[in-house]
């Protein structure tokens, strides 16, 4: 059983005192020294006193259910997502919460009936689209809402809320940021697919709120021959100032030679997903790009002391599992044990704070969320535009 140092500092402030908040609790105040132990309550309950007197109960607990995928080939991200879940919990005291992994890779409909089945009123996960399809049923017949982490936005709604990372938010923080530099001539290669049609139609509507124009979008298959075919149709190099890879950086990095040797020096824009790629800034034609996506200051905090406690780094989605458990804890006060979550404070304007800063959900049940415009430079990645510290209310 886990031996653990509790900290009392509560997670409760908006704008920017949610930061020193967060950087207290992951300064180390709190910790835990890990032994063996399998998927369950984490932590577990404190050990029951032994002798001639009876054993003192246990204290009543508000259940939340992480479903996360523990076996299979997303084992180590879920894994990773339960980690971060029972951190957040023993960072913030317990805050009377209860916090049980159930494994999605067997069937994530039957991790969540068992889990509503031991009492759970709130339900963190499940990782992908596919697996949220098959756990909201099963959480809107006990009215029991469902905080996923995942980013597809057709998923969310009755009672489904949304907490990845939504693709179209990034595109429309840097193409906003572009313009208001002055490029508003852009152009863009995007996937085949569908996370290349939402990131098109992402693209349209920022262009259009930002006053500038979309001159030229071209998709591609993943192939070297197809993202080389789709720069040469671009256009004039001349015709367009900005260029928006609405992929990873892996295939950002193939990007940038093709379109520097196209004769173009238009600047990159990149999405959220670039942020997991280390190498950009060893790239000679990335110099200069620009991309969006969730602060990073307080994850860089989040992932040593992870990696103290469990011997190597979380995945970079694992702070989702933390930020989910802080959300949970903040509202813990106001939710009796064994009664249902109180579902409405999910709609707080005023929003929450987390390890990725600050987001509130919108009418849609998507994670809206405040975003950094990092600039690709030698020396590494840099913030031309920090993300703002809260919402006004």
């Amino acid at each position: 059983m886990p031996e653990t140092k509790r900290c009392q500092q509560p997670v409760r402030h908006r704008g920017t005192a949610w930061a020193a908040t967060l950087a207290l609790l992951l300064g180390g105040c709190s910790t835990i020294v890990p032994r063996a132990a399998g998927p369950g309550a984490v932590p577990p309950p404190p050990p029951v006193e032994r002798g001639t007197q009876a054993a003192p109960q246990e204290a009543p607990r508000d259940r939340v259910a992480v479903l996360a995928p523990l076996t299979g080939p997303n084992a180590g991200l879920g894994q990773s997502i339960a980690n971060a879940a029972g951190m957040a919990l023993i960072d913030t005291g317990g805050a009377g919460l209860r916090i049980t992994t159930y494994d999605t890779a067997p069937g994530a409909a039957a991790a969540a009936q068992r889990a509503l089945a031991e009492g759970n009123k709130l339900i963190l996960g499940p990782l992908l689209a596919d697996e949220v399809r098959q756990v909201a049923p099963v959480a809107q017949a006990a009215h029991v809402p469902v905080l996923s982490f995942s980013n597809d936005i057709d998923v969310a709604g009755h009672g489904v809320y949304l907490l990845g990372f939504a693709p179209a938010q990034s595109i429309e923080r840097v193409v906003a940021y572009a313009a208001s530099r002055g490029l508003k001539r852009i152009a863009a290669l995007v996937p085949n697919g569908l996370y290349g049609r939402r990131a098109s139609n992402a693209l349209l509507h920022a262009a259009d709120q930002a006053g500038a124009s979309v001159v030229s979008m071209q998709s591609y298959d993943r192939s070297p021959a197809s993202l080389a075919a789709a720069v040469k149709k671009l256009g004039p190099a001349a015709g367009y100032d900005a260029l928006l890879v609405a992929d990873s950086g892996r295939i950002a990095l193939v990007a940038a030679p093709l379109v520097r040797r196209s004769g173009s020096t238009a600047r990159l824009l990149g999405t959220e997903l670039w942020n997991t790629e280390p190498t950009l800034a060893a790239s000679k034609p990335m110099q200069g790009a620009w991309f969006a996506a969730v602060p990073d200051r307080l994850y860089a905090q989040f992932a040593a002391k992870y990696r103290a406690r469990f011997g190597k780094g979380p995945y970079r989605l694992a702070s989702l599992g933390y930020d989910s458990v802080l959300l949970a804890s903040r509202i813990a006060a106001d939710w009796k044990p064994g009664s249902d979550f109180p579902e409405e404070r999910l709609a707080d304007k005023g929003g929450f704070a987390g390890i990725d800063g600050a987001f509130r959900f919108n009418e849609r049940n998507v994670a809206e969320r405040m975003l950094d415009v990092k600039q690709v430079g030698a020396g590494g990645v840099t913030i031309v535009s920090p993300a703002a510290g809260g919402f006004g209310g």
